[in-house]
């Protein structure tokens, strides 16, 4: 058997084993999809803790929108409040987490203090 054969069983035989290894470190894992680990963790969709948690995690990602669009910027909490009429608190809150925003200033911080355009969908 010539060396080139030889290598190439060798190398499929080393891929078989590394194959098997990966089945088995992911079974050990028990990996799960994001979704399938909210429903196991949080509860299924429908269900008052669920939907506690949707409304929480939509206030956090708006939240991280907001301070990502501010750092892009180049802006400080305290010039976007300047220039939205707010104050820096308030800014520092809404990205914080902060659950009850009033929709008329949501709108002047993301136009006036960011330069930027809010777009709203509703889904089902």
């Amino acid at each position: 058997m010539g060396f080139k054969r030889k290598l190439k069983k060798h190398l499929t035989e080393k891929l078989r084993e590394l194959k098997k290894l990966n089945e088995s470190i992911m079974k050990k894992k028990n990996v799960t999809t994001l979704s399938e680990f909210i429903d196991k963790n949080v509860g299924k969709k429908g269900t008052r803790k669920r939907d506690k948690f949707e409304v929480d995690y939509e206030a956090f990602k708006l939240g991280v929108l907001i301070q990502q669009a501010r750092k892009e910027k180049g802006l400080t909490q305290e010039k976007v409040a300047e220039l939205s009429g707010t104050n820096k608190s308030y800014i520092s809150k809404l990205e914080k987490d902060l659950k009850d925003v009033r929709f008329s200033t949501l709108q002047r911080i993301i136009s006036d203090g960011l330069g930027g355009h809010l777009e709203i969908s509703i889904k089902f």
